[in-house]
């Protein structure tokens, strides 16, 4: 069996995760195809418009055949660790054959190009990157800079400013790089981007960005979406609205977020994952000067730390993910946890669980009590703190929703 495996959001699904997952069939002639998908908070900081199955039920209806959580640890870091901890999984599964990624380029070549030059991260690459920091440039810029130097000017600046500042296009270079850095043997196909800009906010396009579709849907405005996402996707919005769970967004934990800032000195926010060259005493001073989240936000980021960048050390500070995760992780901590399965992914399901050099996770209680190494229960109780957090906003009844990860069965379609 040829297995395809895609790494994604689904924040929320739309037409354009479908053209992806149709093209990865259609390149690849993959027998089926897998997502490794983030759970209920999401690499741009922000928690995840719907929770983690009912994306995972989305997915499942519009060709996906099995999916499996990415960890909240790299769900929720930078574009770097989000991709090794998504290719490492993939790698791990010791099933799949190809990788197949959306990106603003399908130009696999130049991506191939720029990624065998960051991965390889010599002496010289690492001076370069430290000196372009040092002007003040974001990282994204300093590293654009820098790989325009060390490809000895084979392409102009402008086009590899242009390919490593999209959003896509650096998550495409990161997987790629995880797999060089690897041995990987998978194979990997780019596959362009349909509609809009990743960050526009315009609905016209039956593509339309996330970015829109999800400021439309906390609005609930419903009707202007129909036409940008898949009919099964629309009917399940419905679904969720009418049982009164509303989509969320950062804003939902603001109280939340304020109240660890506050209750944290400097020593400890220093702790929190992504908070370095005293930023920690950035932040405090923001909070001292600001009524709101995006207030903070805004008074915090800098042409050095981007807003995405801030938001996500705002979601770290709220589930308390400290560096020390990160420093202490190795492939001996992953598992690969199901969250649902296609009538054909319950054919697949058997041959990654014999092929998997990690765990296959299908009831969380016998893994935890059984299964679980130490650092893999670490790494597990992260996602189960996230889901009970993330359910502090969540209203579908009057009836607290605890210990969620456990109750939840599988999604089967």
């Amino acid at each position: 069996m040829k297995i395809c495996a895609i790494i994604a959001e689904y924040n929320p699904f739309h037409n354009g995760h479908k053209y992806l997952i149709e093209q990865a069939k259609t390149l690849t002639k993959a027998d089926a195809v897998i997502c490794i998908m983030s759970g209920n908070f999401v690499q741009r900081g922000e928690p995840a418009c719907y929770n983690k199955w009912v994306r995972t039920k989305m997915a499942l209806l519009n060709g996906i055949d099995l999916v499996i959580e990415l960890p909240t640890l790299f769900a929720t870091s930078s574009a770097e660790i989000f991709a090794k901890g998504a290719i490492d999984i993939v790698n791990s599964l010791g099933s799949i054959d190809y990788l197949c990624f959306g990106a603003e380029t399908d130009d696999i070549t130049i991506l191939k190009e720029i990624a065998n030059v960051v991965a390889d991260e010599s002496e010289t690459y690492k001076e370069l990157l430290k000196n372009e920091l040092s002007k003040g440039l974001s990282f994204p810029n300093a590293r654009s800079n820098c790989i325009y130097k060390l490809m000895n000017k084979k392409y102009s600046n402008e086009i590899i400013e242009n390919i490593v500042s999209s959003p896509n296009n650096i998550l495409a270079i990161e997987y790629l790089k995880a797999l060089i850095k690897t041995n990987s043997t998978i194979i990997p196909f780019a596959v362009k981007r349909k509609g809009e800009s990743y960050n526009s906010e315009t609905l016209e396009s039956d593509f339309s960005s996330a970015t829109a579709i999800r400021t439309s849907i906390i609005n609930s405005s419903f009707n202007q979406i129909k036409h940008t996402v898949p009919d099964s996707v629309f009917s399940i919005m419905n679904e969720e609205f009418n049982l009164g769970n509303l989509p969320l967004s950062i804003n939902n934990f603001e109280k939340e977020i304020f109240y660890k800032i506050v209750s944290k000195d400097e020593f400890q926010l220093s702790k929190i994952l992504d908070i370095e060259e005293g930023l920690e005493y950035a932040i405090k001073t923001a909070y001292n000067n600001s009524r709101t989240i995006n207030e903070l936000i805004d008074n915090v980021k800098s042409k050095r730390y981007t807003r995405s960048r801030i938001q996500r050390i705002m979601i770290h500070i709220l589930l308390d993910i400290e560096t020390h995760y990160i420093k202490e992780y190795s492939i001996t901590s992953l598992y690969a946890r199901i969250l649902g399965f296609s009538k054909f992914g319950r054919k697949v399901l058997p041959v990654i669980t014999k092929s998997s050099r990690i765990p296959i996770v299908t009831k969380l209680s016998t893994f935890m009590k059984e299964t679980a190494n130490e650092s893999q229960k670490e790494l597990m109780k992260l996602d189960i703190i996230a889901t009970n957090i993330y359910n502090l906003e969540r209203s579908i009844t009057d009836r607290r929703i605890i210990n969620e990860d456990y109750t939840s069965p599988i999604i089967k379609l």
